[in-house]
C-alpha cells in the first residue's frame, strides 16, 4: 500500500529558534498521523528539528541529501537518498511528497515551494508572513494554504490528503 509522504521544507543553517521549534512539533505530528516525513536530510535547522520530532514519535524519516555522501546527514534519517545534486535536489524533495509544508522561508525554501506549485503539489505555508502567502497564492491560489500553527497545518494536511487516502484505500479494497 502506498503511504502518505509529507515534506517539510525550511531553512538549514539560517533557521530561527522559532522555525526549529515549529518543525520539531510538526515532525512529531506527522509521525503521529502515520505519515512518512521527507526532509532535506541534513543535520541542520528545520530538517534536523522535523526529523528529530518524527523520530521522537516513532515515525519514518526520508532524507534527500545534497552531497555525494552521508556526512552531514541527521541521525534521525532512516532512509537516505544521496543525490550529489546540491540545490538540484529540491525538485526530488517536492516530487517525492504528496504534500509540502514550508516552515520558515529562505531562498532554498522558496524554490521548493515554487517547484511544488509548478508540479501541482499542495503547499501549506506554516507561520509565514502575509506577503509570502499573497505572493505564492497569486501564482497558484488553488494549491497554497496558510496555517498559523502546527495544529492548523495538520488539520489542513488531513483535509487536503483525504481524497488521496480514500483513493488508496478503495484501490486496496478491489
Amino acid at each position: 500500500m502506498a503511504q502518505v509522504v509529507v515534506g517539510v521544507m525550511g531553512a538549514g543553517d539560517l533557521a530561527t529558534h522559532e522555525d526549529t521549534e515549529l518543525a520539531y512539533q510538526l515532525g512529531k505530528s506527522i509521525a503521529e498521523n502515520g505519515w512518512i516525513l521527507l526532509t532535506g536530510g541534513r543535520k541542520a535547522g528545520v530538517m534536523e528539528a522535523a526529523s528529530q520530532g518524527a523520530k521522537a514519535s516513532g515515525g519514518i524519516v526520508i532524507g534527500i541529501l545534497p552531497g555525494n555522501n552521508k556526512l552531514e546527514m541527521s541521525d534521525a534519517v532512516d532512509i537516505a537518498i544521496v543525490t550529489d545534486l546540491g540545490n538540484g535536489r529540491n525538485n526530488i524533495n517536492v516530487l517525492s511528497c504528496d504534500l509540502v509544508i514550508a516552515c520558515g522561508m529562505g531562498l532554498g525554501t522558496a524554490s521548493e515551494v515554487a517547484l511544488a506549485l509548478k508540479n501541482n503539489r499542495p503547499v501549506i505555508l506554516l507561520h509565514q508572513q502575509e506577503v509570502t502567502y499573497q505572493f505564492f497564492s497569486h501564482l497558484a491560489s488553488e494549491q497554497v494554504f496558510s496555517a498559523a500553527n502546527v495544529e492548523q497545518a495538520i488539520a489542513l494536511s488531513q483535509e487536503i490528503l483525504l481524497p488521496y487516502i480514500n483513493a488508496v484505500s478503495s484501490s486496496q479494497d478491489n
